[in-house]
């Protein structure tokens, strides 16, 4: 009987060991992550950093010039906002005249 016990410990120890070496190197790797985030903002979600990789990198445009957004098909003003920080109040104080629930793609909205 003993030697079948010291048979069935091996088999538990087989599994049992990698399951605590992948634990372990989990906790390493969020608490190094952690401590490499020390500026107290939160991290970005997905959602924000699939919308950050999408995003067209503008250009920073000098002082008091005029920019201005291509409508695509499927844009929103609620959309077009919040991937540019603002708000659609601002974009229809910028933009008088346009009917938010009737944009075109090729429509060119001024932003801020």
């Amino acid at each position: 009987m003993g030697r079948l016990g010291l048979v069935e410990g091996k088999v538990w120890a087989r599994y049992l060991a990698p399951l605590l070496f992948l634990l372990a190197v989990t906790g390493v790797v969020l608490a190094v992550r952690a401590g490499l985030r020390s500026d107290g903002k939160p991290a970005k979600t997905t959602a924000t950093a699939a919308r950050a990789e999408t995003a067209p990198s503008r250009p920073a445009s000098p002082a008091g010039a005029k920019r201005y957004y291509a409508i695509r098909s499927g844009d929103t003003l609620g959309a077009i906002a919040a991937q540019l920080g603002t708000s659609v109040a601002v974009l229809l104080r910028l933009n008088p005249g346009v009917e938010p629930t009737a944009l075109r793609p090729g429509q060119r909205l001024r932003v801020p």
